[in-house]
């Protein structure tokens, strides 16, 4: 083999390992800026988030955040896809395992009530976003919005399935049971971050209670009694 060709085999070797490292190192300091980001949105809300704040916060330049995040709305655009996606992890994509009808809706509904339980110290996203930017027209507000409907079409498709299992009556108003749910989880937050006041858990569970004896079937009642009777049964153990 000739000597020169013996030089250049091991940079051909090295270089993509570099940068691979390098694009690795990358994305890691981008998920290092973006929970940061998040964790500031959370109490701030989506305005307070700035390149500076970011890094200060951080302890990074503010050219080192900005090459991640060209601009203050990529920065939040960024937050709310982020926030989507681990929402996602924690309430639905856990909920889905539950058998399909009325024991997959209530893991939903639960899971989103546990999820703005931990959030009473800091904030929703959602629910502060939409206050921000409910009359601001532009690409975080669309993401914002976006978001939400996806949630509302897993919502929508739950109840539609208890529908199809024969859980739910097939009368039932999909789109009025959606604006209840949604409408008990504001309710909660509100009651629980702003008011204080205790017992908001617990006033959402009978809300989501009532909405589904409204539109239950016997099969779908039934499933409701046999829930509680185990439940029952788990807490004298």
């Amino acid at each position: 083999m000739p000597a020169s060709a013996k030089k250049v085999a091991p940079l051909r070797a090295v270089k993509p390992v570099r940068v691979a490292r390098s694009l690795q190192k990358g994305q890691q300091t981008r998920a290092a800026i973006l929970d940061a980001a998040l964790g500031l949105a959370s109490h701030m809300g989506l305005e307070g988030l700035s390149i500076g704040a970011l890094a200060d916060v951080t302890q990074m330049s503010k050219s080192g955040v900005f090459a991640h995040f060209g601009s203050r709305e990529e920065l939040q655009i960024a937050v709310v896809t982020e926030y989507h996606a681990k929402f996602e992890e924690e309430v639905f994509f856990t909920a889905i395992r539950e058998t399909r009808g009325l024991p997959r809706l209530r893991a939903m509904f639960e899971r989103w009530v546990r999820r703005v339980s931990i959030e009473v110290d800091s904030g929703c996203i959602y629910i502060s976003g939409a206050v921000e930017f409910d009359d601001r027209p532009g690409p975080v507000r669309d993401a914002l919005v976006a978001m939400v409907k996806a949630w509302h079409a897993a919502l929508h498709k739950a109840i539609r399935l208890s529908v199809e299992e024969g859980h739910l009556r097939t009368d039932a108003d999909i789109d009025q049971i959606v604006f209840e749910l949604h409408g008990l989880i504001l309710s909660l937050h509100h009651d629980a971050r702003f008011m204080r006041i205790p017992g908001a858990l617990a006033r959402a569970g009978v809300g989501f209670d009532r909405t589904i004896q409204f539109y239950a079937t016997p099969a779908g009642l039934d499933i409701e009694r046999s829930r509680k009777a185990l439940k029952s049964s788990a807490a004298k153990r």
